[in-house]
C-alpha cells in the first residue's frame, strides 16, 4: 500500500512524542528506575523487533498490510467473497482483529511456553509509554504471523488493516502511558477504549490482577468475557508494577532477550 510505512512511522513518532510530553506534565506514579536506562533498553528492543519482522518479510508476507493486498489479488478470505459496503468491512475487520489480539494476549498468559516470552513485557518495573513497545522479538514474530494468517482468512482491505494497525499501536502506547487522567474522563473513555488506569491493573505483581484486562484497544472484550477488573486492590498509587522476582536487571537489553530461557 502506497505510503504505508510513512503513515505508520509518522503516527508512531507523533503519539510517542505527545504521550512522553504528557507524562512529564501529568504523571500518574513516580518512576522507580532511571528513565534513561529504561528507555534505552526498551527502545533498543523495538529496533530489534522491527529488524526481525522486516527480515522475515523478505521470505514471507509477514506484514499484515502486505498480506491484505496479496489476499485481495488472490481473492482469498471472507470479505473478498462478499459484496458488502466498504465501511462495514472496515468496521468488522477492526472488531475481529482486535478480538483476536485480545484472545492471543490471554493465551500468552495461560500457556507456559508463551508466557516465558511474554513476561519480558511484564518484567518492566515501571509503567510508561515505552512499556507498550517492550516485547521479545520471538513474541513479535509469532504475533505478526498469526495476524497474517487471520488476514488471509478474512480478506479485509489493505486500508482496513492499516487503520487497525495504527489504532492498535496508538492505543497500546496510550494505555501504557504514565498519565493521570481526571476520574470522570477515565470513566468515560474506558467505556470504549482501554485507559492507562485500566491497563495498569494488568501489570500488577499479583497473579489475579495481571490475569485480567487483556485488551489493548477496545475495552469491551474484557467486560464481555468476564476478565475486567476496574481497580487494583492496593489502589493505583499503592500497587506494585512488574513481577515478584524481578530486580534492576530488567533495564538490560541482553537480559530481556535472554529472559525466556531463564528458569523462573
Amino acid at each position: 500500500m502506497e505510503h504505508e510505512v510513512l503513515w505508520r512511522v509518522g503516527v508512531f513518532l507523533g503519539v510517542l512524542g505527545a504521550l512522553a510530553g504528557l507524562e512529564r506534565l501529568a504523571p500518574r506514579r513516580p518512576m522507580v528506575q532511571p528513565k534513561p536506562r529504561r528507555w534505552t533498553a526498551n527502545l533498543g528492543l523495538v529496533l530489534i523487533d522491527v529488524a526481525v519482522v522486516r527480515a522475515l518479510a523478505f521470505a514471507l508476507p509477514i506484514l499484515a498490510v502486505a498480506a491484505a493486498v496479496d489476499a485481495g489479488q488472490l481473492g482469498w478470505g471472507l470479505f473478498n467473497a462478499l459484496d458488502w459496503p466498504a465501511w462495514i468491512e472496515v468496521l468488522l475487520a477492526v472488531l475481529i482483529l482486535d478480538l483476536a489480539v485480545w484472545a492471543q494476549h490471554l493465551v500468552t498468559h495461560k500457556v507456559p511456553l508463551f508466557w516465558r516470552f511474554h513476561r519480558v513485557h511484564h518484567a518492566d518495573r515501571d509503567f510508561d509509554v515505552t512499556t507498550a513497545l517492550r516485547f521479545h522479538p520471538v513474541e513479535i514474530a509469532g504475533s505478526a504471523g498469526l495476524k497474517v494468517g487471520l488476514v488471509y482468512l478474512l480478506g479485509p482491505s489493505a486500508l482496513a488493516v492499516l487503520l487497525f494497525e495504527i489504532l492498535l499501536n496508538a492505543t497500546a502506547m496510550f494505555n501504557h502511558a504514565n498519565l493521570r487522567l481526571p476520574g470522570w474522563l477515565d470513566r468515560v473513555v474506558r467505556l470504549l477504549l482501554v485507559t492507562p488506569d485500566m491497563h495498569r491493573v494488568h501489570h500488577s505483581v499479583h497473579r489475579a490482577e495481571h490475569d485480567s484486562n487483556y485488551g489493548f484497544a477496545l475495552s469491551l472484550w474484557d467486560r464481555i468475557f468476564g476478565t475486567y477488573v476496574p481497580e487494583p486492590k492496593a489502589g493505583q498509587d499503592g500497587m506494585t508494577v512488574g513481577l515478584e522476582w524481578q530486580d534492576d536487571r530488567t533495564m538490560r537489553l541482553g537480559w530481556m532477550l535472554g529472559l525466556p530461557f531463564f528458569r523462573r
